[in-house]
């Protein structure tokens, strides 16, 4: 975990805080999600567990939003009664699994009413999020492997980041 730890730290150009493991690598072999802890050292909340660290998915993922990809998510959520049942599907598993990493941590869960990640389940936010979460847990986030198969293979030319902390993106 320490190599993976210097190279999430390289990627995010700070020390990550709150990681309970890697969540998903990327092909190169880096971490490119980490699932972190809902709550941080100090005892702050972080409602964000599965958090996305590959800056150059990250770069690619906001193409995507600046293309207006989220925009368009958005008036089919609001049309589709099957893909907004998908959704809140993946917006419960997601606090299923933040609360199930509260217990496992012997932390207190967050709050009732807290949201999950991504706008879920009413909106589409951040397709940073709502793809981590689709990599963390394949098959469960419509909207992030939506946008997961429309990124380019960001990986292709190398790494992001090296464990010794310096990064090439």
């Amino acid at each position: 975990m320490m190599d993976d730890e210097r190279a999430v730290a390289a990627q995010l150009g700070r020390e990550p805080r709150g990681i309970r493991r890697v969540a998903y690598r990327c092909p190169c072999g880096l971490p490119a999600v980490i699932e972190t802890s809902p709550r941080l050292p100090d005892g702050t909340p972080f409602p964000t567990l599965f958090y996305l660290t590959c800056p150059k998915a990250a770069s690619a993922i906001g193409t995507l939003e600046g293309g207006g990809m989220m925009r368009e998510m958005q008036e089919r959520l609001a049309s589709d009664p099957s893909l907004k049942a998908k959704y809140t599907a993946a917006h419960e598993d997601y606090l299923r699994r933040r609360d199930e990493a509260a217990r496992e941590d012997g932390v207190e869960p967050l709050p009732d009413g807290m949201q999950s990640a991504g706008g879920m389940p009413e909106r589409v936010k951040c397709l940073h999020a709502l793809i981590a979460h689709e990599l963390a847990v394949p098959g469960i986030n419509p909207f992030g492997r939506e946008a997961l198969d429309a990124l380019p293979e960001w990986w292709r030319n190398g790494p992001c980041a090296h464990p010794e902390g310096e990064g090439d993106s």
